[in-house]
């Protein structure tokens, strides 16, 4: 049986399993996942430099917001961490869903059509090569 208090039990548990590797994280982007998607699979696994000039010249409107989120990822992983630059790469990328916003679209003879507003939330883990 483990000693002491059932919160310092969960605190030590919570610090064996703490992630290190820097992140970075956008909740409610006003993009869908599968338009995210599109952007985060062209980056995935690649290094920050290539992934910085490809979401640059990337036309979608998801790679600006994902280009900021990246920028934000280094410089935690600069700041935080001390890691180099030179030595990051996209170790993990992925969005999820948000809760989605409902509108009313007005149509023909009184009809009403809905309109779904997607969110989701990107995620972007660096680690060091």
């Amino acid at each position: 049986m483990a000693k002491g208090h059932r919160s310092q039990i969960k605190r030590q548990r919570n610090m064996e399993n703490k992630e290190t590797r820097p992140s970075a994280k956008v909740s409610y982007a006003r993009v869908s996942v599968t338009k995210a998607c599109f952007v985060l699979d062209a980056i995935r696994g690649k290094d920050v430099q290539t992934a910085l000039a490809i979401l640059a010249y990337n036309p979608r409107y998801a790679s600006s917001v994902i280009e900021k989120l990246l920028k934000s990822a280094i410089a935690n992983a600069e700041n935080n961490n001390g890691m180099k630059m030179e030595n990051l790469y996209i170790a993990e990328c992925y969005a999820n869903k948000g809760p989605t916003m409902k509108r009313i679209q007005p149509r023909a003879q009184g009809r009403a059509y809905r309109i779904e507003k997607r969110t989701s939330h990107i995620t972007i883990v660096l680690d060091e090569r």
